[in-house]
């Protein structure tokens, strides 16, 4: 089944079999403890007066260690109080604040399992989520989010009690209030919840987190303490985080997996974390917060490099002229800069000139302080790494999924650009004999709540998971990403084509936005590209032409003729069957809010064929064959 396997890094305080022992397994003996008991370790050596920030009335307010865990004690007597029992699933629906991580340790510290919902979640997905978990019991957090409950409550007949946060003051009456059911908490609840939380052991459920269900109705994905804390310590041991120095961003939603582990590092390694609730207060939060770490999503860093390209090309003159020298001079330090190679004295005069010029400036438009930027999700562009790294910010692609509780490997601190890094401490992976990753460790998932047959399709019987997804290992041991194997297009030759790589391709150009390519069962492979009106427009200006809209842009022969020009450039160094024969440009974006997207930015691919059938349709019409036509 396998061809190859790679040894892990060993983490500071366990012992790992060596890298010969293809078959290993966790011993039995391995405690890696529980998210009550860690969180309570973190209070108790690393206490920190601003654990938590949160921006509230324009300034940022702080929660110390101990206000943190007194509301943590007197939220999860409530719960007991309620009937919370061990083993019993509690939803929690919050955006990215304060008491997310109030009631997540709240519930799991009574021995109750956290069963998360997106804060912007479509109230059909809510529902389901509650309804197939069970929950009797539903945390809510702002005014939205009990809006969004209050249109579904009537679905949800088993759902007993409902304690609500900042809920304003015209709150149901059958509904509890958190600000009230805390207000006493002390020293008893404190006692009691240390005594319950004693109680709680590493391999109970902790967390059961549904997934997207692009292909279908959401996964709930079983996670227990081990597999949360086997990640959090064999992750976190490398990124030594000083609570005295390094403040975290939270910005990933903490109802996925990826952005809660990232929190849990930080929470356990007493570093204080501002919480925000929108993507679109990043920005302001960067200047204001000034972070050292954060994690985000590639799509997050794509806007970040098309906003500053936008930028450029809006100014004039010298400026403009400064601005494209600079990026020219960053493609020339790349060797240098992200991957420890050597540059010639010319290279590094310059470099030192269009940083104090450009660089620093991009970097304080990022709060100026980003030490270790971590990215995951979805393969990141290995040029836009590059780029980034190339200007002084340090990002560091890892890989995993929730089934993973998810880093399966990660960059930091040996960092290889293009690469998702090594596996983790304790965690092996292996490729199959059909290139698919397959992962085996502590991290792995226990399976899907209530569906045995979606279990036995991804687990095997000696543990090991089939992820999904395509990949290779390089002779070093780092991992890279191919694409999702459903994803795979099989053209009418037969040739595999990875959508992915060459998409992330597409997306470093300053005029393509966002790229899906096409051309599954056909002849060719084909793309929709939704153009950068910014860049197209100023670019334009300059050959004397405008648009009234876009529609009028992305039917102007120009603008095909500088996107083709473009594609032929980004992808002349694919194979023939991999190449773009044609394309479409769209007049709007693939977004979340139509529908393209998923809730951690990945493109609904299926979704997007099906709205755009026809345009697809149009772009193989002269080549279509025939095709018996069968009459029942």
């Amino acid at each position: 089944m396998t061809i190859r396997s790679v040894p892990r890094r060993t983490a500071a305080k366990h012992r790992i079999a060596p890298p010969s022992s293809v078959g290993y397994s966790e011993p039995q003996t391995m405690n890696y403890g529980t998210l009550p008991s860690r969180f309570l370790n973190a209070i108790d050596n690393l206490s920190n007066p601003r654990a938590q920030m949160v921006r509230r009335d324009g300034r940022w307010e702080t929660i110390g260690s101990q206000e943190f865990l007194r509301r943590v004690a007197g939220l999860s007597s409530a719960f007991v109080e309620l009937g919370v029992k061990p083993g019993d699933r509690v939803g929690l629906f919050s955006a990215n604040r304060p008491e997310w991580h109030t009631a997540d340790f709240a519930i799991t510290g009574a021995g109750a399992v956290t069963v998360p919902v997106y804060f912007n979640e479509s109230l059909d997905r809510m529902t389901y989520i509650l309804k197939h978990c069970g929950a009797k019991v539903l945390f809510v957090a702002g005014k939205p989010q009990l809006e969004k409950l209050l249109a579904v409550r009537g679905n949800l007949p088993e759902l007993e009690q409902v304690i609500v946060a900042d809920g304003g003051t015209e709150l149901p009456s059958e509904y509890l209030r958190y600000e009230t059911l805390i207000t006493s908490a002390g020293e008893k609840d404190i006692a009691a919840y240390r005594q319950r939380a004693a109680q709680v052991l590493p391999g109970q459920l902790a967390s059961i987190i549904y997934t997207s269900g692009t292909t279908g109705e959401p996964k709930g994905v079983m996670l227990t303490h081990t597999n949360f804390c086997s990640n959090v310590t064999d992750v976190g041991h490398e990124f030594r985080i000083d609570p005295a120095k390094d403040v975290a961003l939270s910005f990933l939603p903490l109802s996925h997996v990826y952005g809660r582990v990232m929190d849990y590092i930080y929470l356990f390694q007493e570093a204080p974390i501002a919480y925000v609730e929108s993507v679109d207060a990043v920005a302001q939060a960067l200047l204001e917060v000034c972070p050292s770490v954060t994690a985000a999503v590639p799509r997050f860093f794509e806007k970040i490099y098309v906003r500053l390209v936008e930028q450029g090309s809006k100014t004039t003159g010298i400026k403009r002229k400064i601005f494209h020298w600079a990026m020219k001079v960053a493609n020339q330090s790349v060797r240098w800069r992200a991957s420890g190679g050597r540059a010639s004295l010319a290279v590094k005069l310059q470099w030192l000139v269009a940083n104090w010029l450009v660089y620093k400036k991009i970097r304080a438009g990022l709060g100026g302080r980003l030490r270790l930027v971590c990215s995951g999700g979805a393969p990141l562009s290995k040029e836009l790494a590059e780029f980034f790294w190339a200007v002084g910010v340090p990002i560091y692609q890892g890989y995993g999924l929730t089934e993973t509780s998810p880093i399966v490997s990660n960059n930091y601190p040996q960092n290889r650009v293009g690469s998702s890094g090594k596996p983790i401490a304790n965690v092996q992976v292996r490729i199959a004999e059909d290139g698919e990753i397959l992962v085996k460790g502590p991290c792995v998932m226990q399976g899907y709540y209530k569906n045995p047959e979606a279990t036995r399709e991804v687990l095997t019987e000696d543990g090991w998971l089939r992820t999904g997804d395509i990949g290779h290992l390089d002779a070093d041991g780092y991992l890279y990403i191919t694409d999702r194997k459903k994803d795979l297009l099989k053209t009418a030759a037969g040739k595999f084509v990875a959508p992915q790589p060459i998409e992330n391709a597409l997306k470093t150009s300053p005029y393509i936005l966002n790229a899906m390519v096409v051309g599954d069962k056909r002849k060719f492979i084909a793309a929709l590209l939704v153009p950068n009106a910014a860049t197209v427009s100023a670019k334009a200006a300059d050959e004397g032409i405008t648009f009234a809209s876009i529609k009028e842009m992305v039917a102007h022969p120009w603008v095909h003729f500088l996107i083709d020009s473009e594609v032929k450039r980004l992808t002349a160094h694919l194979a023939q069957y991999e190449t773009i024969k044609r394309f479409a440009l769209l007049p709007e974006d693939f977004t979340v809010d139509n529908g393209s997207l998923t809730f951690t930015l990945k493109l609904k691919r299926r979704i997007v064929e099906q709205k755009y059938r026809d345009v697809i349709e149009s772009l193989y019409a002269d080549v279509a064959e025939p095709r018996p036509i069968f009459q029942g």
